[in-house]
């Protein structure tokens, strides 16, 4: 009678759990395949897929974001001029008002004039830069990254962000609370060992739980008196400037900012620190214009809350817009399905579409799985280059002469649906030429892919890449 009872107990329990989780997958999912696939795990793995779809399926982020940032996230700001966008050559005027109106309205933030944009295109030139800027600050640093490693680079950053500190400088930093306990040992005992008290975006924990393991901070900023700022796809670790500890070194392009687009990079900043460390900072005044600062941009900042797709809406616009070419760096490409038929249409109707991918990244199931899709696109002209070691971080994109996208974002799942990203839009001859001349030397030295190799791999080597395929959503 009781082992009746108890069996009843856990078949009642099962469907009870079944049913909550299936019905809050079928009414809070977005994409009709993500929320039969959670259905699915919900009902076909007793208690145990509720429990996944608990750790896993479930945006906690949304109504938390909501109540803290309250509705600065809504409110709207007023749209850019773009009737006094400069003329720059090889930029149609239609094009270009469309995509400040799609900016205008999907970021709610401003273009602004008379930035400054630099890039850096060594761990050892952005690392020396950085530290630089920290060691002369005046008022305030503040630092994000998602990967802060305790090894010679995180050591010599430490310093420098004591010192600062100890002559008055107020030092914010904030780490991505699930990267910081991955990585061993945690750069945050690190830091508080220097007298820095850094915030942990999200950290997770079994009490009370906060177990938000796939809402991640992937953001990396350094803005210091709110007048010069870095950002780009460089973590704090010594890979980026050599190999160490036996592991492979990280190729990888920062940029430094100066001029208005810094007070956009600080805004983003706070609001994240506001989120994680629980206090309200008022900015700066706004930088000025750069004294030859001949760049057009804004910030963009997307994540799993209000700011969903944000991002790649822009990215289609942007793709949409192009003439000539599209040339896109990305360590890791697993991109949607509306962006993907983006890129394969613009290369149909005659735009060079080049992709240049590393020939083996870190996460060997994100090369495995990419190795999927890749003949899809090779069909329908879009070109893929692969790029030999050092490992290429590097996250960029170039559109015919006048427009050029940098910052934290992959071109993945995570990235584009999961992760706190932040990335800059540049509108400017200058600049996209440089990065240009960056692509094109990087091209360069890489093997084109062919739809032949993608095809004739054997049916094993086809079957794991598919198998990783179908689990990139969560890689």
């Amino acid at each position: 009678m009781i082992e009746s009872l108890g069996r009843w107990l856990l078949i009642g329990l099962y469907v009870v759990a079944a049913l909550g989780t299936a019905s809050h997958a079928l009414l809070n999912k977005r994409d009709p395949r993500s929320a039969w696939g959670w259905i699915a795990v919900c009902w076909l793995f007793p208690l145990a897929g509720a429990a996944l779809y608990y750790l896993f399926g479930v945006n906690r982020i949304e109504t938390r974001a909501k109540r803290v940032f309250g509705k600065a996230l809504g409110q709207r700001r007023p749209a850019s001029a773009i009737e006094h966008l400069p003329e720059i050559p090889g930029l149609a005027g239609a094009e270009a008002r469309e995509l400040v109106r799609i900016g205008d309205a999907l970021t709610e933030r401003r273009l602004s004039r008379g930035n400054r944009v630099t890039p850096l295109f060594t761990g050892a030139d952005a690392y020396n830069a950085m530290i630089e800027a920290i060691n002369t600050a005046q008022h305030h640093v503040y630092l994000a990254s998602y990967i802060y490693r305790d090894d010679a680079a995180g050591q010599r950053f430490a310093a420098a962000l004591t010192a600062a500190q100890q002559r008055g400088v107020r030092v914010r930093v904030l780490l991505d609370g699930l990267a910081d306990a991955l990585y061993r040992p945690p750069a945050s005992k690190m830091l508080h060992r220097h007298g820095i008290q850094p915030a942990l975006f999200l950290p997770p924990r079994l009490w009370p739980p906060m177990l938000h393991i796939n809402l991640r901070n992937h953001r990396k900023l350094l803005i210091v008196d709110g007048e010069i700022g870095y950002t780009g796809g460089m973590n704090i670790q010594q890979q980026h400037v050599a190999a160490a500890d036996g592991e492979a070194a990280i190729d990888d392009v920062h940029f430094c900012v100066q001029g208005p687009l810094v007070q956009q990079m600080e805004d983003a900043f706070l609001a994240d620190w506001r989120f994680a460390a629980g206090e309200s900072v008022t900015p700066q005044s706004p930088p000025a214009v750069a004294a030859d600062g001949n760049i057009i941009g804004r910030v963009i900042t997307d994540g799993p809350n209000e700011d969903l797709d944000r991002l790649v809406m822009v990215l289609i616009s942007a793709i949409s817009a192009a003439h000539r070419r599209i040339w896109i760096m990305t360590p890791y490409f697993l991109p949607p399905a509306g962006l993907t038929s983006a890129l394969q249409a613009a290369a149909l109707r005659g735009i060079d579409v080049s992709i240049v991918l590393p020939r083996r990244s870190d996460q060997r199931w994100m090369d495995w799985a990419t190795q999927h899709i890749l003949r899809h696109l090779l069909e329908r002209e879009v070109r893929v280059y692969l790029r030999p070691p050092p490992f290429a971080h590097t996250k960029l994109l170039i559109v015919d002469d006048w427009y050029v996208q940098f910052g934290s974002a992959n071109l993945d799942t995570r990235s584009l649906r999961l992760n706190f990203e932040l990335t800059v839009e540049a509108y400017g001859m200058p600049l996209a030429a440089e990065m240009a001349a960056h692509f094109e030397s990087v091209r360069n030295r890489s093997r084109p892919a062919t739809r032949a190799e993608m095809v004739e791999r054997n049916l094993a080597l086809r079957l794991r890449n598919a198998l990783c395929w179908l689990g990139s959503p969560y890689l």
